[in-house]
C-alpha cells in the first residue's frame, strides 16, 4: 500500500527543495569571476572586439561593464562598434562607458614633432593617415575628427552608451566589489589613469590588473606585422598612445599585475581558416566575424585567454616596470628592470607573459567564438 505524503510535509519538503536550489544558484553566480573590460574597441570585427567577445562567452565571468577609450579609433566610433556588436552577440545587458578621447598629454601635434625629430612611426592608431597595406580592409578612412561617426557596414545600434564616464564607473565598482574585480585593458590605458587621479584607492581595491601592451624582445615571425619591432623593440602602440597614463598606472598600488606584451604574440595570426571553423557554430555573432573579420595577430585575444586560462602560459618574468615619457627618441618605450634593481621611484611588480603554448591557445579563441549565447 503506497504511503501518501502529506499537505503540511509536501510543502516543507518544496519550500526546503526552493531554498536549497536559490542557495546554490546564489552561491553559483557569486563564483563567476567579475570583469571590466577596458579596450579601444575598434571594428568591425578586429582583435579588440574579438578579444570582447571571447571574455563574454566565458562561462565562468561575469561582464560587469565595458569602458571605451581612443586608440586604435577615435572613442565615439568606437563606441558605435561595440554596441552594434553587442546587439548582434545578444548580450544588451551589458552596460557601456565612454571614456577618454585624447591622451593626458601626447597629441597629434606633438607626434609629428616627434617624426620630424626620430623618424615616422609605423602605426598611430586614430592619428594614422596612411595605413599599412597588410590587411586593413573594413577600416573607416582616416578622419581628424574624434566625434565624427562614419557610417559602420555592421549596421548603426539602438542601443546607447551610459550617461555615466568610464573612470566614474571604474571606480565606484571597485568600491562596490572590493578586491573581486579583475580591470582588463587591452587599449591605452588613459581610462585606467583618470580613474586613479579620481580616487588614489582605485588600483588597490581591484583585484588585479591585467594588460595588453609594452615590448621586450619580441621576435618576428612569418608575418609583416612585427617588423616594426626589429630596430624599435620597445615600442608598442598602446602604451606609445598615451605614455604618461601607461607610466601613472603602472606605478598604482594594485594586489597584482599580470602583462601580455607584444612578444608573445608575433608568433599568433588569425588565420583564414579559423574563420571557417567558425563559420561551424553556434554563435549569434559567428555571421558577423565571417562577414567582417580580417587576419591579423592575435594581440588582444591572447591577453583575453591568458586571463581566462593560465596553463596557456609557457613562459612568463616578473620585472619592475615602466613607460619613458621623455620626449625623446625612446618615448613610450617599456622600461624594465630585475626586481630589487629599479630606480626606486614607485615601480610595481608586473608578470610579463613571454611565451604560450599557441595550439591550445588557438583551439580555445574558436571554441569560445563558436560556441552558443551562454
Amino acid at each position: 500500500m503506497k504511503t501518501l505524503i502529506g499537505l503540511p510535509k509536501l510543502r516543507a519538503f518544496l519550500t526546503l527543495a526552493l531554498s536549497l536550489t536559490l542557495a546554490f544558484g546564489a552561491e553559483a553566480a557569486a563564483a563567476k569571476r567579475k570583469i571590466i573590460i577596458d579596450q579601444d574597441a575598434f571594428g568591425p570585427a578586429s582583435s579588440n572586439l574579438q578579444a570582447i567577445l571571447m571574455l563574454m562567452q566565458a562561462p565562468d565571468v561575469e561582464v560587469l561593464g565595458i569602458t571605451v577609450t581612443s586608440g586604435d579609433g577615435w572613442r565615439d566610433e568606437e563606441v558605435g562598434h561595440l554596441l552594434r556588436l553587442l546587439e548582434i552577440a545578444g548580450r544588451t545587458e551589458i552596460p557601456v562607458y565612454a571614456g577618454a578621447v585624447f591622451p593626458l598629454v601626447n597629441t597629434q601635434a606633438r607626434n609629428k614633432l616627434w617624426e620630424q625629430l626620430y623618424g615616422p612611426l609605423y602605426y598611430k592608431g586614430a592619428w594614422t593617415e596612411v595605413w599599412p597595406d597588410q590587411g586593413a580592409l573594413q577600416r573607416s578612412p582616416y578622419h581628424a575628427d574624434p566625434y565624427l561617426l562614419p557610417p559602420s557596414p555592421a549596421g548603426t545600434p539602438k542601443l546607447k552608451v551610459q550617461k555615466e564616464s568610464a573612470a566614474n564607473f571604474l571606480v565606484r565598482k571597485v568600491n562596490e566589489f572590493p578586491g573581486q574585480i579583475t580591470v582588463w585593458a587591452g587599449g591605452p590605458l588613459s581610462n585606467l589613469a583618470v580613474a586613479a587621479a579620481l580616487d588614489p584607492q582605485f588600483a588597490s581595491l581591484a583585484k588585479e590588473l591585467v594588460f595588453m601592451g609594452g615590448s621586450f624582445n619580441p621576435i618576428a615571425a612569418d608575418n609583416a606585422f612585427a617588423a616594426e619591432y626589429v630596430n624599435a623593440p620597445r615600442r608598442e602602440f598602446n602604451m606609445r598612445w598615451d605614455p604618461e597614463a601607461a607610466s601613472i598606472v603602472l606605478h598604482q598600488p594594485w594586489p597584482k599585475i599580470i602583462q601580455v606584451p607584444v612578444d608573445p604574440t608575433t608568433k599568433t595570426f588569425f588565420k583564414p581558416e579559423f574563420f571557417k571553423e567558425i563559420a561551424k557554430g553556434k554563435a549569434p555573432f559567428d555571421d558577423y566575424l565571417v562577414k567582417f573579420g580580417q587576419s591579423f595577430p592575435m594581440w588582444d585575444e591572447l591577453a583575453a585567454a591568458v586571463w581566462l586560462d593560465p596553463s596557456i602560459i609557457t613562459r612568463s618574468s616578473t620585472v619592475l616596470e615602466d613607460v619613458d615619457t621623455s620626449f625623446s627618441a625612446s618615448y613610450g618605450n617599456t622600461l624594465s628592470w630585475a626586481v630589487g634593481s629599479g630606480p626606486g621611484l614607485g615601480e610595481r611588480p608586473v608578470q610579463a607573459v613571454l611565451d604560450i603554448d599557441l595550439p591550445k591557445f588557438e583551439q580555445m579563441t574558436i571554441d569560445l567564438l563558436s560556441r552558443p549565447k551562454r
